[in-house]
């Protein structure tokens, strides 16, 4: 890159002159990247990641009780409207039942540290297998199964996935 300057009144102000190789590896850097990194740099940066799963349960009592076992500490909003878990700077949340069937069209799935003590520990709790867990690739597991109440909980063990702490 050359330096020029712009004449402006009494000072010169910088200015770089591309030259066409400049502008070259520019254009590779940020136009030609792989899809992904064009989704991520035009959809991604206004969402900062997940913030709350909601779930519902016609017996908002009983599925508060299953949740504060399931992740053993209760809730830090509790209202006959919602429920509220801090998990991890998380937020997981329970309504009363919706409209909608629970669990369809939607899955959230849950950090652990070991996929298949996860669901075991589930399962022992009262929920219903929905999808074993299994490798997907890369050595990151994934599972489901349906909490007593009919929603979709879902676990995942990635070892390439480190939360912010």
């Amino acid at each position: 890159m050359q330096r020029t300057y712009w004449r402006t009144g009494a000072r010169q102000t910088p200015r770089l002159a591309l030259t066409r190789g400049a502008i070259a590896i520019l254009h590779a850097a940020f136009y030609k990247r792989s899809r992904s990194f064009l989704f991520h740099e035009l959809f991604m940066s206004f969402l900062l990641g997940l913030r709350t799963a909601k779930y519902s349960a016609t017996d908002l009592g009983s599925a508060r009780a299953w949740y504060t076992e399931v992740l053993g500490f209760g809730p830090y909003f509790d209202e006959p409207f919602y429920v509220g878990f801090n998990v991890a700077g998380f937020e997981l949340g329970i309504v009363p039942d919706q409209p909608t069937t629970p669990g369809d069209g939607h899955v959230a799935y849950w950090g652990v540290e070991d996929a298949g003590a996860a669901y075991v520990r589930l399962l022992s709790l009262g929920a219903t297998a929905q999808e074993a867990v299994q490798d997907v690739g890369e050595g990151i597991l994934i599972g489901a199964v349906r909490d007593p109440f009919g929603n979709v909980f879902g676990i995942v063990q990635n070892p390439q996935f480190k939360a912010a702490s």
